[in-house]
């Protein structure tokens, strides 16, 4: 490894730290991926033709602008799905779209509630993203359950069904969309092959912490309030399912036209900026000026996506310089290419560290082959679709959603790694064992 490789590979570890310890530099992790990317493709550039040694001398910026064209480009699908999508939900929450969830909640018994939150919330992170569905959930949450204590209990059961369900959809979750979109994984594959262990790895965790909650609840403190739209229930309706429907459609539209997902996401977005466009020709302009999607859109956090793009294309130069090949050749030569191992293993780091860069690099340490585990809808991938996503929840500061549902209810990181981790971490385990035997007996 050349001076300059490791001098790259040390801006990145370096920013990389700096992300993992935010809440201590109170220095927002955007900035710092923005500053990672720019410095390891400066590095770079200083001897660029050590890296491409076949390209004329006279040629190589010529190639390197093209090559860092090529994964702009790669990262701009991923980003521009996510902006469409958090938009999307935005929209249907903001019109009282979710108004349904607080009312299929309603019960006076506490075990129930729990069950009934969990499956919410597993089917509900698989169509919107698992921070949304989180957002959502913790909102209805305050509204049903007053005992601080009890509503821990319930955050934590939201914060590992929304990584579960995340899991085994291709939509589900940052980590599944660059995949999917990278088509390493498709929408058949992970719906057949990763749905059973993603709902193992819900329940067992959620039927330990059931059984800490008895009895039933006040009846005065169980009601849950709909929010307010200037909209009809018809037209709320509406707009639920052009928003929840048209994510669902995404994947069939990528299929029957083979255009890049965020096309279909656009697609979607249109059709339904559109609808509320025309509902709002009936209502005051006083009234509507805060639910139109022009408005909305500048609620769309804005500083999440420059996170994503200043990783994907850090990242981009690690692949660039060789460093993600050699890992992985050391991955495989380390664990004798057991990838139900290194899989395993990459979960885990990714309740440590930031899963969205864990499995950009596991895309660049890997190359797609014709057959065997790492082919398409292969089980090293598959798994990486399933450890990424359901591993970020056996610490709390792991996934998106437990760093926002932390914050929300003031979760400390001591209570979640004493009450919630080791539960998720059974069910992780089991979810694993479960795809063993998926692949082994079933689909063998």
């Amino acid at each position: 490894m050349s001076t300059l490789t490791i001098a790259i590979v040390v801006v990145f570890v370096i920013g990389y730290a700096c992300i993992a310890l935010e809440a201590l530099t109170k220095v927002n992790k955007a900035a710092i991926a923005l500053l990672m990317c720019v410095c390891c493709w400066t590095l770079l550039m200083f001897a660029p033709g050590s890296y491409y040694p076949e390209i004329a001398s006279d040629s190589v910026i010529h190639h390197i602008a093209e090559v860092i064209e090529h994964h702009l480009g790669d990262a701009a699908g991923t980003l521009f799905f996510l902006m469409g999508a958090m938009t999307i939900v935005e929209i249907v929450d903001s019109n009282g779209g979710f108004n349904f969830v607080r009312d299929a909640l309603k019960t006076r018994s506490k075990r129930k509630l729990l069950w009934r939150m969990a499956f919410m919330t597993f089917f509900l992170s698989a169509i919107l993203d698992n921070l949304t569905t989180s957002i959502v959930m913790i909102m209805v949450l305050r509204k049903l359950v007053q005992s601080r204590e009890e509503r821990l209990i319930y955050a934590g059961a939201i914060i590992l069904s929304a990584n579960s369900g995340g899991a085994f959809s291709p939509i589900g979750d940052v980590t599944t969309i660059m995949l999917w979109i990278k088509g390493v994984i498709t929408t058949q594959g992970v719906l057949t092959e990763i749905f059973i262990p993603s709902l193992i790895s819900m329940l067992i965790p959620v039927a330990i912490l059931s059984l800490s909650l008895k009895g039933k609840f006040d009846k005065s403190q169980n009601l849950a309030k709909s929010s307010v739209s200037q909209f009809t229930k018809t037209q709320r309706n509406i707009i639920f399912w052009l928003g929840v429907g048209g994510l669902i459609f995404v994947p069939i539209f990528k299929t029957l036209t083979h255009l890049p997902p965020f096309m279909g996401i656009l697609l979607v977005l249109g059709i339904l900026w559109t609808t509320t466009e025309i509902f709002h020709y009936n209502t005051s302009e006083d009234d509507t000026m805060a639910k139109r999607v022009s408005d909305i859109m500048t609620k769309i956090d804005l500083s999440t996506i420059m996170f994503f793009l200043g990783i994907l294309m850090a990242v981009a130069v690690l692949q660039e310089v060789g460093v993600l090949t050699m890992l992985g050749k050391t991955l495989d030569e380390t664990f004798q290419g057991n990838h139900y191992l290194v899989t395993g293993i990459i979960g885990v780091l990714s309740s440590i560290v930031d899963n969205v860069p864990l499995v950009a690099g596991c895309m660049g340490m890997y190359p797609v082959q014709a057959a065997g585990d790492l082919a398409v809808d292969g089980i090293f991938w598959q798994l990486l679709a399933y450890c990424a996503g359901v591993g970020g929840s056996i610490l709390i500061i792991g996934s998106a959603a437990g760093v926002v549902v932390m914050g929300l209810e003031k979760i400390t990181f001591g209570w979640y790694l004493k009450k919630i981790s080791w539960v998720v971490f059974i069910g992780y385990i089991a979810g694993i064992f479960s795809y063993w035997v998926i692949r082994t007996f079933i689909f063998a």
